[in-house]
């Protein structure tokens, strides 16, 4: 029986170890920290080995493969270890994806993945059987366990693609790539950027690699890299022969001489970023033959994402919005960009080596006020200490929004876009978000 040594009992981890032991693994989980209860249950009810707080050298050593979560770095001692003795050490896309012969989508960039990929989930289940894995939702393992869809759409993350060597996608999508998570990839540019290419290094020209033109650094990667599979950009600044463009208030999709037009006016998320992610998402659709009319009614009718530009409430015609998901510089760059009203601005949290510059013009331009949430605030002093008039530090969401609301006029905005992650205060970003929901709800 082989061995498949799971490390990280988090969502990703116990869909592996279900779809193992369906597939006749002997598996074994070990978790450094504590094992969530939820998962705990899910592993004693299958009777499934597994460990918490502690990892039982001898008994990962003599694994034939090893799941890793994405949130356990390279760098850590057991994992070179592994890899030093010949261990493959993989991702739960990679092990999952040699389960199910679906037509696979997958979606990775620095931003914008996660609106994409339930848009482009959103256009296809109309009419297609489809399921949503990857960083959302249910595990990929699970789904192809207990569903086993035709199709599936995934967000996948650097982190997870790192752990991906055979994975194929039939349709791959670069959204943009900016300097983020650098602190894994040795502070350089050029690994991360390696890394989001690995969706699609085993891709063949019967692939497609759609990617957003308009991004210089996708753009000179595929320039002065050989790319296999067919590509189709996207662009909102120039007019594209193969693939889609903006002509002023309409999306034209061209492929293989077979071209839609879409209207923008309608789409239902607002900012030029948005009509970006719609394109890419079409473009899916249109390559997977879903009707134009049911194109343009999802485009329409779609709800957006819970902490990505989520309008909370307006009270005394002060707009709440909730923008916890931005958790680097470019994805707070187009929160602060598709405002219009002076904003007080929340921000801070767990920096990952952030460049705050380009968001210097919106500074001066819109932000009335700056709140810093996090245990260290000094970088954000340092940076817009001198550029607003208030500039106040908390460390607690109930005293960040009490003074929003002490600050915020009629006709005002308060974003919280924290362009950091949150583990400092916070268990995640979800978290961050709901706190800052319930404050607002309560004043």
């Amino acid at each position: 029986m082989k061995q498949l040594v799971i490390l990280g009992a988090g969502e990703s981890g116990v869909g592996t170890a279900l779809l193992g032991q369906a597939k006749g693994f002997q598996v074994f989980v070990s978790d450094k920290g504590k094992i969530k209860e939820k998962y705990k249950e899910v592993l004693i009810h299958n009777k499934i080995e597994w460990e918490e707080e502690q990892h039982t050298e001898a008994k990962l050593l003599a694994a034939d493969v090893v799941m890793k979560s994405p949130g356990i770095p390279d760098k850590v001692a057991i994992v070179k270890m592994l890899l030093n003795k010949g261990v493959p050490v993989i991702s739960e896309i990679e092990f999952a994806n040699q389960f199910t012969n679906a037509t696979i989508v997958a979606i990775t960039g620095s931003n914008g993945k996660t609106t994409t990929a339930m848009l482009t989930h959103h256009l296809l289940k109309q009419e297609l059987d489809v399921g949503l894995a990857g960083n959302i939702g249910d595990s990929f393992a699970k789904q192809v366990l207990e569903h086993n869809y035709n199709n599936y759409v995934l967000e996948v993350s650097s982190f997870q693609l790192d752990g991906c060597f055979k994975f194929k996608p039939k349709i791959a999508i670069i959204t943009n790539i900016v300097p983020d998570h650098l602190d894994r990839y040795d502070y350089e540019f050029k690994n991360y950027i390696a890394s989001k290419f690995r969706i699609t290094q085993n891709q063949t020209k019967e692939d497609v690699l759609i990617y957003d033109a308009d991004d210089e650094v996708i753009a000179n990667y595929i320039k002065n890299n050989t790319i296999q599979a067919t590509v189709l950009p996207f662009s909102i600044t120039k007019k594209i022969e193969n693939g889609a463009y903006l002509d002023k208030d309409k999306i034209i999709i061209t492929i293989d001489n077979n071209q839609i037009i879409m209207p923008t006016k309608n789409i239902a998320l607002e900012g030029k970023h948005n009509i970006k992610n719609a394109m890419a998402a079409s473009t899916v659709s249109h390559l997977l033959k879903i009707r134009k009319q049911t194109i343009r009614e999802s485009l329409e009718n779609f709800q957006g994402v819970e902490h990505r530009l989520e309008n909370v409430l307006k009270i005394n015609k002060v707009q709440y919005i909730n923008d916890s998901k931005a958790t680097n510089v470019n994805a707070t760059y187009f929160a602060l960009d598709s405002v219009s009203a002076p904003t007080v601005w929340i921000v801070g949290g767990v920096d990952k080596g952030n460049d705050y510059k380009e968001l210097y013009p919106f500074i001066n331009e819109k932000v009335k006020a700056i709140i810093c949430l996090g245990v260290d605030n000094q970088k954000l002093m340092e940076n817009f200490g001198n550029m607003v008039d208030v500039i106040v530090e908390t460390q607690f969401m109930s005293e960040a929004v009490k003074i929003a609301y002490k600050i915020a006029e009629a006709g005002d905005n308060v974003l919280l876009s924290p362009a950091c992650a949150s583990f400092d205060l916070f268990e995640n970003y979800e978290d961050r978000g709901r706190q800052f929901k319930e404050a607002v709800r309560s004043l």
